[in-house]
């Protein structure tokens, strides 16, 4: 992915410090040291005494970006003070995702001069016009802009027209009936046994006088006035005692 209008902008890069290096010293601890190299630019963090396999720097240092180079050589270094320093291992950088994201923390490979694993590097970068570069989204051609979307067309309901004939003396309503006229419901059947002729009942039930007289009440004719301790004399013989 190549990314256009990054000539002349600004790259910022912060060394954090490395990991598992490889050991070039016997008796001492080590002292790294590492280089960063863009182009013809190139940088050096201060050195980590003895730092020996984890050295820690967090040195930020800024780049001007090339058109076209999307990568960075990175390079650490033993320090000695009385004969040469020692290469411990190197690695490559990509930039293509600060590029288009605007941040990248990650750690990086390092090789000896055999390539064998010489530990990792971990860098930190930012890059601002991340969104100002990146590359042109396209869509299909075929595919209608957002504008010119077409809404469907909604039919409402509508209650079918009838076909029956216009009958005014239906129902005593004057508009035109939407439902179909049928004969009256008695008109096919044979007539009901219950409503087709008046309920006859018996002329009366026997009067209340035709039941025999009660056996608490006298008949009325027979009331009369008894005086205390006479009573009038029974229907019937009274048995003997």
């Amino acid at each position: 992915m190549s990314f256009s209008g990054i000539q002349g902008q600004l790259i910022e890069i912060t060394v954090v410090g490395c990991t598992k290096l490889k050991d070039t010293e016997w008796i001492s601890r080590q002292d790294p040291y590492i280089c960063l190299e863009y182009a013809s630019t190139k940088y050096r963090t201060r050195t980590c005494t003895d730092g020996g396999k984890n050295p820690i720097f967090q040195e930020k240092f800024v780049f001007t970006l090339i058109e076209g180079l999307p990568e960075l050589n990175v390079v650490v270094w033993n320090s000695n003070t009385l004969t040469y320093d020692d290469f411990i291992g190197s690695g490559k950088v990509q930039l293509q995702k600060v590029l288009s994201q605007g941040y990248d923390d990650n750690s990086w490979p390092l090789q000896d001069k055999k390539g064998r694993h010489a530990g990792v590097v971990r860098l930190i970068m930012h890059y601002s016009n991340a969104n100002a570069n990146k590359p042109a989204m396209s869509y299909a051609p075929s595919a209608p802009p957002f504008g010119a979307a077409s809404v469907p067309q909604v039919t409402l309901f509508s209650a079918p027209q009838s076909t029956v004939p216009y009958n005014p003396s239906v129902n005593g309503y004057s508009s035109p009936s939407l439902y179909p006229t049928y004969p009256p419901t008695s008109a096919g059947y044979p007539p009901s046994p219950y409503h087709s002729q008046p309920a006859t009942y018996p002329p009366s039930y026997p009067p209340i006088s035709g039941y025999p007289p009660s056996l608490y009440l006298p008949p009325p004719q027979d009331l009369h006035y008894y005086p205390p301790g006479s009573y009038p004399p029974p229907p019937y013989p009274l048995p003997p005692y």
